[in-house]
């Protein structure tokens, strides 16, 4: 794995396979840090300004809420980009995170 916290984050969403989610705070606690939520979420506010693409849109919060969406270019942009990926989603909640809910491993 990469040496700063931000790349061990940005290492595991560009494992999130299409069309699941997983949230910040099992990405968190995968990489040793289970009280850092809110840091990973700091880490993909910051995503954009990698040279690789990582897919801070497949990253919820633990019930399923699109709470990354204002940090998005325009404000449906992460409902859009998880839809076009199958993920249904209503009221900004992921239906059914369970059946599509990724865990690092």
């Amino acid at each position: 794995m990469s040496d700063t916290f931000f790349d061990k984050v940005y290492e595991i969403c560009r494992k999130i396979p299409s069309g699941q989610v997983t949230t910040y705070g099992a990405i968190a606690a995968y990489i040793g840090s289970p009280k850092a939520a809110r840091m990973v979420g700091w880490a993909l506010n910051k995503s954009s300004s990698q040279k690789e693409f990582v897919p801070a849109h497949r990253v919820v919060n633990r019930n399923g809420l699109l709470t990354g969406k204002i940090h998005f270019p325009n404000y449906n942009t992460m409902k859009e980009l998880l839809e076009s990926e199958g993920i249904k989603i209503k009221d900004d909640k992921i239906l059914n995170l369970e059946d599509i809910l990724w865990k690092p491993e």
